[in-house]
């Protein structure tokens, strides 16, 4: 299996000897069954350090962009994302986004874990942005348990354009699991899908200690590519 590679042999032990990784709170993850965890998103290796510290894979949702690649590095790059649990999602929105929701509904339903980051795409700047609410809808249709999950150092250690990855400090610290059954049978109620969202942010913002700005990250990131 790629993924056991990964971890185990081809990435996983050089990852643990350079960065030596700072870990708290992994007692929370649950052992077996479906989970969503959800976290902060300020790094690409977000994604590669998260679940490296713990025993389960995790599955993410991850742009169609990283597996359209052509050649012997397109090829090479999509064996990673799949290898480390990305599913490629298709975000140009209406059904094509559904469908795309539709992966981790069905991640969930085999009784694996789901990351998401509600922030949709990765802090600009280190600070902790607004939450998009299709997590809050996956929350409450399926009723799995939730851990918020924090990562920092990841965007020193590979900062946005880099091509190689820095030495430095990284670490993963996951919070108590969060309890949504009040809202249950709420999915289709978008009030309570942004309290949702919102009381998730909250909490990544607590455990992290990031700025909170309540914006979307993708609109800050346009405002900047339009300059």
């Amino acid at each position: 299996m790629l993924w056991w590679l990964l971890k185990h042999v081809l990435v996983g032990p050089m990852l643990w000897t350079v960065y030596r990784p700072a870990v708290s709170g992994v007692e929370h993850v649950p052992h077996d069954g479906p989970a969503i965890i959800v976290g902060n998103h300020i790094g690409f290796l977000d994604s590669v350090f998260m679940p490296l510290v713990i025993d389960r894979r995790v599955y993410f949702l991850a742009k169609s962009d990283y597996f359209t690649g052509r050649g012997l590095r397109g090829w090479i790059t999509r064996m990673f994302f799949l290898g480390i649990g990305q599913l490629p999602i298709d975000r140009s929105g209406g059904k094509a986004s559904e469908a795309s929701l539709n992966s981790g509904l069905e991640v969930l339903a085999r009784g694996e874990i789901l990351g998401i980051y509600p922030e949709g795409t990765r802090s600009p700047d280190g600070r902790l942005y607004r939450g998009r609410t299709g997590v809050a809808r996956m929350i409450l249709e399926t009723g799995v348990p939730v851990i918020p999950v924090v990562v920092w150092g990841t965007d020193k250690a590979l900062p946005i354009g880099a091509k190689l990855p820095k030495v430095g400090k990284v670490g993963v610290a996951f919070g108590e699991p969060m309890d949504f059954s009040r809202y249950a049978g709420l999915e289709s109620d978008r009030f309570v899908l942004r309290s949702v969202t919102d009381e998730i942010m909250y909490e990544l913002q607590r455990l992290s200690g990031q700025e909170y700005v309540d914006v979307y990250a993708t609109s800050v990131k346009a405002r900047a590519a339009a300059r």
